[in-house]
C-alpha cells in the first residue's frame, strides 16, 4: 500500500512507499513523528526565511544607498550603482556551489557540522561587510573584499539548507498544501519590512555624511545579530532525535550531486525556469525601483521606502491569498495564472514608472500585490519530478538555480538596460520572465509523475 506526499516545498502529490521506522517498519516511523505538527515545523522555516531575506535586502538596499559612494567614488553614480548590482549578484552565483559543498560535508560529518560551518561564514561575511573600510582608505582593496565577504554570504546560505521547507510539505494536510508552501514565503516580505523600516530610519535620523561613515553599518551589525541567533535556533531545531528521525524517514538526506545533476538535471532547470516570472519581478519592484527614483527622480528616499514597506505588507496579503487559491485550483493553475498577469503589467511599467510620484508608487503597490499572489507558490513549483532519494539536495539546486538565472542579475540588467535605452526594457524583461515560466509549466505537464 502506498500513501501520497507532496514534493519539496509543497509541488504536486507524488507515491511513495510509508516512511521508515529507524527499525524499517512503517507503522513504528509513523508514531515517531505522529506529534510533531506541520505548524512546528513552519515556526522553524519562517524564521529561517526571514533571517535570510532580511540580509538580502540590507544588502540590496545598501547597493543603492551606501556602496556607490563609499566603494566607488571614483565612478558616476549610475556607474557605482551598477557596479554594485554587479557585487549584489555574486551571493548567488555562490550559493550553488555552497549547496555542492555543504552536502558533502553534511554527508562526511553530520548536519550539525555543516549549519555550524554556514554560521560561521555567515557571521564573518556580515560582520566582514560591517567593520570594512571604504576605497578612500583601503583603495581597491576595499572593493575586492567587499566581493569577497558577498561571495562568503552566498556560500553560506547555500549551506544552510536545512531540510525544513521540504519537511513542510511533505507533512502538510492533504487539502492544505498550498497553505503550507506560502508560509515560508512569508519571510521576504518581513525581511523587506524591516530592512527598509530600519534603512529609513537612519537615512532620515542621521546627516548625509554621518549616514555614510558610520550609519549604515549598524544595519550589518542587526543582520549579523539575527542570521547567527536565526540560524542557531535552525541547528537546535534539526538536532533534535525527533527531527533526526523524520528527516531520516522521508528520505531527506544528501546525495550525490554528480549524481542527481546527471539524472534529474533537467528537473532542476525546469523547476527553475518555472519560477522565473516570479523572481523576475522581485527584484524589480524592490530593488531596481530604489535605484531608479535615487537617479532620476526628486522622491524623497525615506518617503519611498515607506512606500515599498506598505508594498511589502500588501504582499504579504498576497502570499497568505496564494495558499487559499493554489489549495483551491492547484499550484501549476496559479503559477500560469500569475506569469499571464505579470506578462500584462510588464506593459504598463514603462509608463507608471515615468509618471511622476503617483506614477511610481502605483507600480510598487500593485507590483507587490502580484508579487505576493505568484511568489506565495514558486517554491519547489515542480520538483514532483524528483525521486525520493533526490528531493532533498533536489529542492536545494532548484532554488538556488532559480535565484540565479531569474534573480540575481535583475537589479543590474534593468538599471542598464533602461538608463541607456529607456524604460521599455524593463517591460521586455518582465515578458521574458512570465514567457518562460509558461513555457516551463507546459513542459512540465509532459514530465510531471503523477
Amino acid at each position: 500500500m502506498t500513501t501520497s506526499s507532496i514534493s519539496p516545498q509543497g509541488a504536486e502529490p507524488v507515491p511513495h512507499s510509508p516512511p521508515r521506522g529507524s527499525d524499517g517498519n512503517a507503522r513504528q516511523g509513523d508514531a515517531d513523528h505522529s506529534h510533531i505538527a506541520p505548524g512546528e515545523i513552519a515556526v522553524g522555516v519562517i524564521i529561517g526565511r526571514a533571517s535570510e531575506y532580511f540580509d538580502f535586502f540590507v544588502y540590496g538596499i545598501a547597493s543603492v544607498l551606501v556602496f556607490p559612494a563609499v566603494f566607488f567614488p571614483f565612478e558616476q553614480k549610475l556607474e557605482g550603482v551598477l557596479y554594485s548590482f554587479l557585487i549584489f549578484s555574486f551571493a548567488f552565483i555562490a550559493r550553488p556551489f555552497g549547496t555542492v559543498i555543504s552536502m558533502a560535508i553534511q554527508r562526511r560529518f553530520g548536519r550539525e557540522a555543516k549549519l555550524t560551518l554556514a554560521l560561521f561564514v555567515l557571521g564573518t561575511s556580515t560582520a566582514g561587510i560591517a567593520f570594512l573600510p571604504g576605497y578612500a582608505s583601503l583603495g581597491f582593496t576595499a572593493i575586492v573584499l567587499l566581493s569577497v565577504f558577498r561571495f562568503g554570504q552566498g556560500l553560506a546560505l547555500g549551506g544552510s539548507w536545512d531540510g525544513l521547507p521540504s519537511l513542510l510539505a511533505l507533512n502538510a494536510p492533504a487539502n492544505r498544501r498550498g497553505w503550507y508552501a506560502m508560509l515560508g514565503q512569508l519571510g521576504a516580505p518581513i525581511g523587506f519590512f524591516i530592512a527598509s523600516a530600519l534603512f529609513a530610519y537612519l537615512y532620515s535620523s542621521l546627516p548625509s555624511e554621518d549616514f555614510l561613515d558610520w550609519g549604515w553599518r549598524y544595519s550589518f551589525y542587526v543582520a549579523f545579530a539575527i542570521n547567527v541567533v536565526a540560524l542557531f535556533a535552525r541547528l537546535r531545531l534539526v538536532a533534535t532525535d525527533d527531527y533526526a528521525r523524520l528527516l531520516e524517514e522521508r528520505e531527506l538526506e544528501p546525495t550525490s550531486v554528480t549524481e542527481l545533476v546527471s539524472s534529474q538535471g533537467a528537473n532542476i532547470l525546469i523547476g527553475a525556469f518555472a519560477a522565473l516570472a516570479s523572481y523576475a519581478l522581485f527584484h524589480l519592484i524592490t530593488v531596481f525601483p530604489l535605484s531608479w527614483i535615487t537617479l532620476y527622480s526628486d522622491q524623497s528616499v525615506t518617503e519611498f521606502l515607506v512606500v515599498q514597506m506598505i508594498g511589502a505588507v500588501l504582499g504579504a496579503g498576497g502570499i497568505v491569498a496564494s495558499g487559499l487559491l493554489a489549495d483551491r485550483i492547484g499550484r501549476r493553475f496559479t503559477l500560469g495564472g500569475l506569469a499571464a498577469v505579470i506578462a500584462a503589467f510588464s506593459g504598463f511599467a514603462p509608463t507608471l514608472l515615468d509618471g511622476g510620484r503617483i506614477g511610481q508608487d502605483i507600480f510598487i503597490l500593485v507590483g507587490f500585490v502580484i508579487l505576493g499572489l505568484s511568489y506565495g507558490q514558486a517554491a519547489g513549483a515542480v520538483t514532483s519530478n524528483f525521486a525520493p532519494k533526490y528531493r532533498y539536495v533536489g529542492a536545494a539546486l532548484t532554488a538556488d538555480v532559480a535565484w540565479l538565472v531569474g534573480a540575481a542579475f535583475a537589479p543590474l540588467v534593468a538599471l542598464g538596460l533602461s538608463a541607456h535605452f529607456g524604460l521599455a526594457y524593463v517591460s521586455v524583461y518582465l515578458l521574458s520572465g512570465a514567457v518562460a515560466t509558461l513555457a516551463a509549466l507546459g513542459l512540465n505537464r509532459a514530465l510531471v509523475r503523477d
